[in-house]
């Protein structure tokens, strides 16, 4: 039993693979000849995508073959519909392309290949690339020092003691 058809674009997507989604926009139905396309683009690639219709909604489908060719990594994607001379963005987010790992030639290892999709974040407009382990785990460390440091100076600071001041007591017998 084939998996049912997403209704949405996927956030991951792999080379290779076919990639099929349906999208309805009630203001521009297919049957009305409205026609889908998708523009995707990355730092070393661009990719354009044309739906067919599938009754009122807009059928994507990318055969395998077609896709095997696509660049992995993380691309914007625009969404948009056409009728003779109007068009339309309708939707626009961001992708991530997934390699073909059974096209490999030989092992893979993203951080070693480069591959942006192996060690890549964006978080709120701001990107890191190919931060190094060793580095993280320094980073790590000074982070849990600083966490142990605000630690002890909140509990000398409940028992009311002055972190700058050591008072001793010696007993004798």
């Amino acid at each position: 039993m084939p998996a049912a058809i997403p209704t949405s674009e996927p956030p991951f997507l792999t080379a290779g693979d076919t990639w099929t989604w349906t999208r309805s926009f009630p203001d521009y139905p297919a049957s009305s000849g409205w026609e889908l396309s998708y523009a995707l683009t990355s730092s070393t690639a661009q990719v354009a995508i044309t739906a067919s219709a599938s009754g009122d909604d807009h059928l994507v489908s990318v055969a395998a073959a077609i896709t095997a060719a696509y660049t992995a990594g993380d691309y914007s994607w625009q969404a948009y519909v056409t009728l003779d001379a109007e068009r339309y963005m309708v939707d626009s987010g961001r992708v991530t392309v997934r390699p073909n790992l059974a096209a490999a030639s030989s092992g893979y290892d993203g951080l070693a290949t480069g591959d942006p999709t192996a060690a890549e974040v964006q978080i709120e407009g701001r990107a890191l690339k190919y931060f190094p382990i060793l580095d993280l785990h320094k980073l790590r460390y000074r982070l849990q020092a600083e966490v142990a440091n605000e630690q002890a100076a909140e509990r000398a600071r409940e028992l009311g003691l002055d972190p700058r001041r050591y008072k001793i007591r010696l007993m004798v017998d």
